[in-house]
């Protein structure tokens, strides 16, 4: 268990990444060595394995039990006095860099929920939503279409922000801001009485699907609100990514009346949706966009804002296929002993904007590449679409050959450039020789001589490592 690891703990984090902080136990984790991990005996001998580990506090604050072990171990000399002194000097280093010496009590709720930060939160939102299908250019959508919005994570705060919000699980919505709106509220706010709502389902119970099938078609166009409420930790864990049954009868039978279907998904991990994607004209990842996110999603959603945010994780087309993006190449393959394929709902890096990029001149400063010799990458991209927009270009490199089986493609540089209709820029990338580089078998960063191709915006080209 990572408390009790010397080698993480004290080696890694402090020998080799030269860590100058404290580390804190999770809570009551030194306790659960004993009745959870079972690697210890008994508290007093977890409490022992932990501090020599490098756990410098408990994070418990109101059991003096970690400390009163810890001062019969120190007399018995089972943990030495120099130890403590390292654990102290660890813990006052951080408070003297806080001012904590100077301010000891100060105020936590100071700057919070400022009209700055509200402006970066909802900005932060915007720009992280991502549009992973549009078919047909649906959206945005025209505020005077009739407009229905279904689905458990429509008209809830607590769907938008997670675990660690106001309360331990999230869930507690009567402490939310009253003035933060839903997606149902900030729709409604832009689109007025042509935005209807009918809530469907719950998470985990059919309410009205009958009555959010008949709106649908009466609406133009129905938005499908999905994804999952608040978690945290041990009970936020699940045994299967696929989204509840009653959320993907309501989605099934709002695609079954034949109107153009919006999916918002609002979660965050990938719940599978391959029941109903295909039947989805449109589908926006949210994630939790906080309690600014109603108005993000209603921004994109209505044209207000074009979205230009990347999926930074593969999202699995089944619960029992989760392979990431930097798989090995032999994956892709069928194996003809009944593996599929790699074959994602979508792909890390997927995100569709309201115009459109087009990359061109990919050049490499070099095709032969001395051993310790730099490489450097430039691409233009030229926003080729109608609407001003945010790209995020992404540099992937390949090894071709290793001695460990190299993965199919890595990120190694990325970045993020506004550019007006018509606009073009050419972005410049520099590649060291720790680019190159991988964990050999002996754990250690390796670089070996040989083939490498770079790839950007759907372009490749080669260089040899010499």
């Amino acid at each position: 268990p990572g408390h009790v690891n010397h080698q993480l703990l004290t080696d890694v984090l402090r020998g080799e990444l030269g860590f100058r902080g404290f580390v804190v136990s999770d809570w009551e984790d030194i306790k659960k060595l004993v009745s959870v991990w079972h690697a210890a005996p008994d508290e007093k001998e977890a409490t022992r394995l932990a501090v020599l580990a490098g756990i410098d506090m408990s994070m418990v604050p109101s059991d003096y039990s970690f400390s009163n072990l810890l001062l019969q171990l120190v007399k018995e000399n089972k943990v030495p006095m120099s130890r403590i002194d390292d654990a102290v000097r660890n813990i006052l280093r951080v408070k003297f860099d806080l001012g904590l010496f100077e301010n000891p009590m100060p105020n936590p709720t100071m700057g919070f929920a400022t009209s700055e930060s509200r402006q970066t939160a909802l900005q932060a939102a915007r720009e992280s939503l991502t549009l992973l299908k549009n078919n047909n250019g649906l959206l945005p959508l025209a505020k005077d279409r009739k407009i229905l919005i279904t689905g458990p994570t429509a008209n809830s705060l607590v769907s938008l922000n997670n675990g660690w919000t106001y309360v331990w699980q999230g869930n507690n919505e009567s402490l939310y801001p009253k003035d933060r709106q839903t997606i149902v509220q900030a729709i409604q706010t832009k689109a007025g009485n042509n935005a209807t709502y009918v809530p469907g389902v719950t998470f985990d119970k059919e309410i009205d699907i009958p009555a959010a099938v008949n709106a649908a078609r009466e609406a133009d166009v129905a938005v499908v609100c999905v994804g999952e409420s608040s978690y945290t930790e041990t009970p936020g864990n699940i045994t299967d990514l696929s989204l509840s049954d009653p959320q993907l009868k309501l989605a099934q039978a709002i695609e079954a009346t034949g109107k153009p279907v919006v999916l918002v998904l609002v979660e965050g991990r990938p719940r599978t949706i391959n029941r109903i994607a295909d039947g989805a004209q449109a589908i926006l990842m949210a994630y939790n966009p906080s309690n600014e996110g109603g108005t993000a999603v209603a921004d994109v959603l209505l044209g207000d804002y074009n979205p230009g945010g990347k999926l930074p994780f593969t999202y699995p087309r089944t619960p029992n296929s989760y392979i990431t993006y930097d798989h090995k190449l032999f994956e892709t393959e069928e194996t003809g002993f009944g593996n599929a394929a790699f074959g994602p709902q979508f792909e890390f890096g997927s995100g569709l904007s309201y115009t459109t990029f087009k990359y061109s001149d990919l050049k490499l400063s070099s095709k032969d590449v001395p051993a310790n010799g730099p490489v450097n990458v430039s691409v233009m991209v030229t926003n080729s679409g109608q609407r001003a927009g945010n790209e995020t270009v992404i540099l992937y490199l390949r090894d071709e050959v290793a001695t460990l089986t190299p993965a199919g493609k890595r990120v190694k540089r990325f970045a993020k450039i506004y550019l007006e209709p018509g606009k073009s820029r050419t972005l410049s990338f520099t590649l060291r020789r720790d680019d190159l580089s991988f964990i050999g078998s002996d754990n250690k960063p390796t670089v070996e001589p040989g083939d490498f191709t770079v790839m950007v915006g759907g372009l490749s080209d080669k260089f040899t490592l010499h």
